[in-house]
Formats: structure tokens, sequence, C-alpha cells
């Protein structure tokens, strides 16, 4: 018995002194793994990214139905607080694919943002359904910054073409409670940034610019803007042009609700968009600088269509990083927090 209790004993001591040995030498020496091997020296240049997805931000209990509303965050894995950025998709008020635009998100994540991806109701739902959801994934986030370890003070938007409506909104209404509605209303729902690409600013003049045959289509009670602010055709009602109520119509636009309570804004347009005038960026950017808002900036991509290619190069990532790096950063740096400048 002695003799088997003297061996456990010695065992810990053999481990301890093998453990010794291998952080003297080269592991890899030690046990041949270097035969026939190409050694790769890597640099750690860049921290770990975790995701989460499903993430129910907000639940409408309706007469007949339930709706839940979900986003997906990219997580960098480090022990700091981190400003926070929520893309809000394009798909002409008639989807909410959230999923899209990996490569921007991407990009901020490795920048070192918490980057979220929000869905929101859509057509047939009637505005202002689509904002109430944008700033109810404003309130999640902050009255979760804790849990997804988000600095509060400093969340950001971004958003395309309808996306761009929905953040532009977001934007212009800071300090309006209207909009207001649902869970943690004790949070927030400002935003510190907004990034609008090729995005609506007046839903009354969105082909202005554009040829007769264009300016016709905007003038349907069938066209997505219309139904969103007035609705679809439907028993007595025989369905509403956007310019029939304009006093409506202005409400549920983001340049009408410009007061000099903005946040900096980033706006940014192709000069070949055919779907929506490049002159909603250039209108809404004037009306910030006549109310103060002289951080904001506009720029027009050379022969940029409507959501093309062009949108989704380097040189775009990069001047919509910087924006949000300068007016929610500096990013510090923690435990695992290594960021790769971009």
């Amino acid at each position: 018995m002695k003799k088997i209790s003297a061996l456990l004993i010695s065992l810990p001591l053999l481990a301890v002194s093998f453990s010794a040995l291998c952080a003297k030498e080269n592991k890899t020496e030690l046990f041949g793994y270097t035969d026939g091997a190409q050694v790769v020296s890597v640099n750690e240049v860049t921290g770990r990214i975790d995701s989460r997805t499903g993430v129910i931000y907000s639940q409408i209990v309706g007469d007949r139905q339930l709706t839940q509303l979900k986003m997906n965050l990219l997580l960098p894995r480090n022990n700091v607080k981190k400003p926070a950025i929520i893309y809000f998709p394009g798909g002409g008020f008639t989807t909410s694919d959230h999923d899209k635009f990996s490569e921007l998100r991407f990009a901020l994540a490795k920048a070192g943002f918490v980057v979220a991806s929000a869905e929101y109701r859509t057509v047939p739902n009637l505005f202002p359904a689509i904002v109430e959801d944008a700033k109810a994934a404003v309130r999640y986030l902050r009255a979760h910054s804790d849990l997804f370890n988000i600095d509060p003070d400093k969340i950001g938007v971004l958003g395309d073409s309808a996306g761009g409506y929905v953040v532009q909104m977001l934007g212009s209404t800071n300090n309006e409670k209207e909009f207001d509605q649902g869970e943690f209303l004790n949070a927030s729902s400002n935003v510190q940034a907004v990034v609008s690409l090729y995005g609506i600013s007046d839903l009354l003049t969105i082909g202005e610019g554009y040829s007769p045959e264009i300016q016709k289509v905007h003038e349907s009670p069938a066209v997505t803007e219309a139904l969103l602010v007035n609705g679809a055709a439907f028993n007595t009602f025989p369905g509403m042009t956007i310019t029939e109520n304009k006093e409506k119509a202005r409400h549920a636009s983001p340049i009408y609700h410009v007061n000099g309570n903005e946040p900096p804004f980033l706006l940014m347009h192709g000069s070949a968009d055919m779907l929506v005038s490049p002159l909603q960026s250039a209108h809404m950017f004037e009306a910030l600088k006549d109310n103060g808002q002289k951080e904001s900036e506009y720029v027009l991509i050379k022969d940029a269509d409507h959501a093309g290619i062009k949108w989704y190069q380097d040189a775009v990532i990069s001047k919509i990083t910087d924006f949000f790096l300068q007016k929610l950063g500096p990013i510090e740096k923690g435990a695992e927090a290594k960021r790769l400048d971009l």
C-alpha cells in the first residue's frame, strides 16, 4: 500500500516536470511534427467574432396573430464595452431580409463594433409600424447593453434603400416619443450616428428628376410608398396616391422631422440610381446643414446604380467604417481585443 501511495504522489511531480520541459523546448520539434511540414508563423492581428442568430427583440400581439421580430448579432469577443451598429435592410418596403450585406457587417465587426441586423414589419403593415420596430430594436440593445458588452451611449444605425429611410427616420426623430411603442420604454431610442445608403428622405418626391414614365409610377396608388402610408385598396376604399394626403406623407418622411436634434449623418447615393433619386440624399443633407448639423456628409458615388456591385467594394466599406469610428469611437482594446485596421 505504501508503494502505491508513493507512485500516486510522484505522478503530479512527473506531470509538472514534463510541462516545464515542454515550456522550455519547441514543442513541434520535440515531437517531430515539423518533418515534411511547412512551418508558418501567424501574427495575431484580429480577434474572434461570435454570432447570435434569431434573437427576438420585439413581440407584437395582434387581434389574430403574434409577430416576433428578430435580429442577428456579430459580437467581437473581448471584455470591453463597445459601440453598436444596427443594420436595417432595404427591400422596397415589402421585405426585410436582414441577413444581407454580410461583407459590410463583418467588416464593421472586425473593426470592433457589435453589429446587429434587424428585421421589421413591412407592407401591408402601415406606417408607423416600420419606425416603431426600428426604435424597439435600438431600445432592446440599449436595455441589454451589459449582456452584449455594448456602450449604451454609442449606438449607430445603418440602412440601404428602404432601410436608409428607416435609419433616417430614427435619426431625425431623436427625442420624439411618438414612435416609442412596446417594451423597454425606459431605454432611449436615440441614436448617435446614421449611415444611409441610397435612402429615402421624402416619400412625396422619390422619383424627382426622373422621366415622365417613372414619375407616373410614383403617382400610382399601388406604388409601395403609397401602400406604406395609405394602405391597399379594400372594400369601399379605392386606394390613395402618396400625394393625396400630403400632410400624412410628410409626417412619414424623415426630412420633415429635422429640427436640430439629429446626430451626424453620412448620406451616400449613386449618380446612376434610377430607383431612388439622388436628390433624396442631397435635400436631406441641406436640411441637416440648415438646422445646424455640421458634422454630416453627403457622398455621391460616380456611376453607381441602386444596390449594385459598387456598394460592396472596399472603398465604400472603408468610408462607412471610418465614419462610424470617427463618430462612435475610439474603440477601447480589452483583454482579447485586437482590431484589424481596414
